[in-house]
């Protein structure tokens, strides 16, 4: 969080942040600046200029040293955030998953499956990148394919990663204030409620666009005449640096003392290792296995483009979040779950998470019992499980609620899948998540 000067900040100055993300959902739908906004360049300037304004604002109501502090944070944060996705997608593009693989109802749901449980163990991140492509080859015969990516954003970049504090961002942190690693299982009943029932739903939408697009067997008997596909898997060295990727995000932290070794991990040597990984991918991959792949850097740079000013102009909201968070009357399981995962939808889910993890810590019973250990206090396990829940599951909400969200979007756009706008992808959440999620309410949280 940034200084107490801006716990003054006034509510106009999330204006600029507000006009970044209406430009991010309405510009590509503006016929005169559709085509405009797909240039990286105009992207990065639109976001940019959000950013600076949001700079600007801090300055004039707070002074310039909060200024420059909110900027500094906002690089802390997007650096990091930037080498990992760009680690994680250049290695994850020198793996290549072909073969014979039937874009089926069976075959689809199956590969989520895979994703959503390997997204405890490789991150979100890590799991969106490696099956991205693969899922994107088996459906190329396909004429729907864009449902196939929205349900992949829902299970394998957000939803999937609840189980392990490596599984997303949010858990990480707060495996770092002193939760246990461990406790995260216990939210698996919720993950297996939401997760099982996405992929009941997918199969069955999925099954309804296979019979439209013309297909006259059984949904279990849509497979090509070979019933076993024939994959190969080419370039699997890159899962060793795959692993230094995920073993560098989740040990060495910046300050952290690694006992074994006797080393105490100094700043930057994570994004070091990270982008070392990155080059020893890139240096030893042969290109053409890339180009089979379909690599290009376009959805990488587009991302940063984007998310460039969008740390910034975000430092306001959160800053005013995390000053007055405890004013806004969430006192109860359900409260912290929808505040946490509303806002999560299109701020950092990260911050989000500790700000609302640090309200519940401020109104839990010092004599509470199975109270859970955070921050150097105590935090009552209902309110964290619901802080938690809703940090992850509500990601998915939009394109921007976690990082994979836009990269995985960007991926299938280069694969020519007309992908939904920003309030179409939102439709689709709010019509398949967000009842789930009043599910998970009555269920687990009141």
């Amino acid at each position: 969080m940034l200084a107490a000067a801006t716990a003054t900040l006034p509510t106009w100055s999330i204006i600029p942040f507000a006009a970044l993300l209406a430009a991010i959902a309405v510009l590509p739908l503006i016929h005169r600046t559709a085509h405009w906004w797909e240039s990286n360049r105009n992207r990065f300037i639109v976001s940019a200029s959000c950013g600076a304004v949001a700079l600007l604002a801090i300055a004039a109501t707070a002074g310039a040293a909060p200024a420059g502090q909110a900027l500094g944070h906002a690089l802390e944060e997007f650096a990091p955030f930037m080498v990992l996705l760009f680690s994680l997608y250049v290695i994850s593009g020198g793996i290549l998953i072909a073969g014979d693989i039937p874009g089926t109802p069976r075959v689809n749901t199956a590969i989520l499956a895979l994703g959503t449980v390997l997204a405890n163990v490789l991150g979100t991140t890590g799991a969106s990148m490696l099956l991205i492509r693969p899922i994107l080859r088996a459906n190329r015969r396909r004429t729907n394919r864009a449902h196939v990516v929205i349900f992949f954003i829902f299970l394998v970049s957000n939803c999937g990663g609840l189980l392990l504090p490596i599984g997303d961002p949010p858990l990480f942190l707060g495996y770092l204030r002193g939760v246990p690693f461990g406790w995260t299982m216990r939210l698996l009943p919720e993950w297996l409620v939401v997760t099982g029932a996405l992929l009941a739903v997918f199969f069955v939408v999925d099954t309804a666009y296979a019979r439209k697009e013309g297909a006259t067997r059984e949904p279990l008997d849509l497979v090509d005449d070979d019933p076993t596909p024939n994959v190969r898997v080419t370039g699997g060295r890159n899962v060793v640096w795959l692993a230094g990727v995920v073993l560098a995000a989740a040990f060495l932290v910046p300050g952290a003392r690694l006992e074994l070794l006797g080393w105490t991990v100094l700043p930057w040597t994570r994004e070091a290792v990270m982008l070392a990984c990155a080059g020893l991918s890139l240096w030893l991959t042969p290109w053409p296995l890339r180009e089979e792949n379909h690599f290009a850097f376009g959805p990488i740079i587009e991302v940063a483009a984007i998310f460039s000013g969008l740390f910034v102009a975000m430092q306001p909201a959160l800053a005013i979040l995390g000053a007055r968070g405890g004013e806004l009357g969430v006192t109860t399981p359900a409260h912290f779950f929808w505040a946490t995962g509303l806002l999560s939808s299109f701020l950092d889910n990260a911050p989000t998470y500790l700000v609302f993890a640090d309200v519940a810590s401020t109104i839990t019973p010092a004599d509470a019992a199975g109270a859970v250990t955070y921050a150097g206090g105590r935090v009552a396990e209902p309110l964290l499980a619901a802080v938690s829940l809703g940090a992850v599951f509500m990601g998915a909400n939009t394109y921007i609620g976690n990082g994979p969200n836009l990269m995985v979007a960007a991926i299938a756009r280069q694969d020519k899948v007309p992908m939904p706008s920003f309030f179409g992808y939102m439709l689709w959440s709010g019509a398949f998540l967000l009842p789930l999620f009043g599910v998970v309410t009555w269920l687990f949280l009141v």
